[in-house]
């Protein structure tokens, strides 16, 4: 995975606008009017946010094959010529990195 979630993302994801600071591994919390998650509810978070971010692996590597693409010539080209040179190259895609 490219992406590791962090402890920070996983306090910002359980309490809305936490105020801390994380110094190696400890958590320095600020916000008097929140209550600290867990490390249990954190490991949990972590686990959860990263789930979430690996099932949608298939579609940033979509995202970067079709940013790729000039879409607009390929379609304007597609409707002068009669041919589905854009659809084929979306379909190639998505096969290439099929949806889970």
């Amino acid at each position: 995975m490219a992406n590791e979630i962090t402890i920070a993302e996983a306090l910002n994801s359980l309490c809305d606008n936490p105020q801390f600071v994380i110094r190696d591994t400890e958590i320095e919390w600020h916000s008097i009017d929140i209550t600290q998650p867990t490390d249990a509810e954190i490991d949990a978070e972590v686990i959860r946010l990263q789930a979430v971010y690996d099932s949608q692996d298939y579609a940033r590597k979509r995202k970067a094959k079709y940013d790729a693409l000039n879409q607009f010539e390929l379609i304007s080209d597609d409707s002068i010529n009669g041919t589905t040179t854009h659809k084929d190259a979306i379909t190639a895609i998505k096969a290439e990195f099929p949806k889970p």
